[in-house]
């Protein structure tokens, strides 16, 4: 009988995981946009590789190849200094996915932590984590993270720190809110009862309801992270030249528009593409874990 009970179990759990699972592959979009970040990834990953210049990403100047249209040899074009723009995009792609490990590694586990807490403590805990949640979310995030860029040199790991010091603070909220509705659940009580501590019933009990929730919004974050990171660059708050970064590629091409649409353009397309894989893959986890908007 044991044995049986095991074996119903193990078929429970696998059928759940089928369905999620058929659910998320009969998603074009997810499908799509699964794609799309393996792309982005394999890219990445093999940029030395994979680009025609990989000299390109540092400060390399061809004046006699300046502004080049996009043809066989350069397919996005050439930028002021006759650096190959296709070489420069992926390796941004790179700088932007480093961002998006760097800020939701560490922000992600900082909130969920102090989500939980605030959830399943209540009192005290709940005041003082709420208390500084609101107060950090009501700065805007923009200003905020100019004055912490201007602060320090311009460089990835300070645009980490300036989009860290805000991005944990939606974890936490959305953390909080589903925490403390399943700390009411009763099997929360038994567990407590049959002498759990609350570690464990924070992180064995609670973290594994709350792992659909924070796989989604992490998924779409990225995709937000990307965006400030660039915008950052953007307005000269970013990665330092002459490393490559999409935002500051379109800066730089903005000036020479419209005749040499291409530098604006190309860059600007590949944050559309991470962004829209991301959301696209973000949408479909929803739907695969059931997730309400």
């Amino acid at each position: 009988m044991a044995d049986m009970k095991v074996l119903d179990a193990s078929e429970r759990g696998l059928s759940a995981s089928y369905m999620m699972w058929y659910r998320f592959s009969r998603n074009p979009a997810a499908v799509i946009g699964t794609l799309i970040i393996l792309s982005v990834l394999f890219l990445a990953a093999f940029a030395p590789w994979l680009t025609p210049y990989p000299k390109h990403v540092g400060a390399v100047v061809d004046f006699r190849a300046r502004h080049l249209p996009p043809d066989a040899a350069h397919w996005f074009g050439t930028d002021k200094a006759g650096r190959d723009i296709f070489s420069r995009t992926i390796f941004g792609l790179r700088i932007s996915l480093l961002l998006v490990v760097g800020v939701l590694g560490i922000s992600v586990p900082v909130g969920a932590v102090l989500g939980l807490m605030a959830g399943y403590f209540g009192g005290w805990a709940e005041k003082l984590i709420s208390g500084l949640t609101n107060v950090m979310l009501a700065m805007p995030p923009l200003v905020m993270a100019l004055a912490v860029s201007n602060l320090l040199e311009p460089n990835l790991m300070n645009a980490m720190i300036a989009i860290t010091l805000l991005w944990w603070t939606w974890h936490a909220r959305l953390i909080y809110t589903v925490s403390k509705s399943i700390a009411s659940e009763d099997y929360i009580e038994a567990a407590r009862l049959a002498g759990a501590g609350p570690v464990h019933i924070l992180f064995r009990e609670i973290l594994p309801n709350c792992i659909p929730v924070i796989s989604v919004k992490t998924t779409l974050d990225a995709a937000f992270v990307i965006l400030f990171g660039a915008t950052l660059s953007f307005l000269g708050f970013g990665v330092k030249p002459p490393i490559p970064d999409l935002g500051s590629m379109v800066a730089d091409g903005r000036q020479f528009m419209p005749d040499y649409w291409w530098e604006v353009l190309c860059p600007g397309l590949a944050v559309l593409y991470v962004t829209l894989g991301f959301n696209l893959l973000g949408d479909g986890l929803r739907d695969m874990f059931d997730v309400e908007s």
